[in-house]
């Protein structure tokens, strides 16, 4: 499972900071745009502190950040991630916490990761057709994309 949940992470953090990049290229400052990458971003922070049993409280779920924070922000939670990534021997554990409103719940690990990061695939897929009803060109995060990148096989 660690290769998988590397290279899962590592796409993540290659697919938000080319969306984040292209904010920035095309200084995009849509409030609506920014507001759901910072979702995306927060709720990476949010549930890595969660499995690590730390309080998420520091990471509201929808504060929207600047895009220079972004992407620094992107940077040092895709580091972490992954660091937990190689410090994990058991991805098959249950998770015991309160959602965001206080709600409780039990859910694994290995399947928040999955969800986590086809939750911040969704949200890319929102900010890419409201750059494009925005007159912004949104940019390809596909994970072929990306696998195509890292094989050398793109010519981006």
């Amino acid at each position: 499972m660690k290769k998988y949940f590397t290279k899962l992470y590592q796409y993540n953090q290659w697919a938000n900071q080319r969306v984040l990049g292209a904010l920035d290229k095309q200084q995009v400052d849509d409030e609506k745009i920014l507001t759901i990458m910072s979702h995306v971003v927060s709720a990476l922070f949010i549930w890595l502190s969660r499995i690590e049993g730390k309080s998420p409280a520091a990471y509201p779920l929808w504060k929207q950040y600047s895009r220079t924070e972004l992407l620094k922000m992107n940077e040092e939670i895709t580091q972490r991630w992954i660091k937990f990534v190689e410090n994990t021997d058991d991805f098959n554990r249950e998770l015991v916490y309160n959602n965001y409103v206080g709600d409780p719940y039990k859910n694994n690990v290995e399947q928040i990761m999955i969800h986590l990061v086809n939750h911040s695939t969704y949200h890319r897929g929102q900010v890419a057709l409201l750059m494009r009803q925005n007159g912004f060109e949104p940019i390809n995060t596909d994970f072929i994309t990306y696998d195509r990148v890292i094989t050398g096989q793109w010519k981006d």
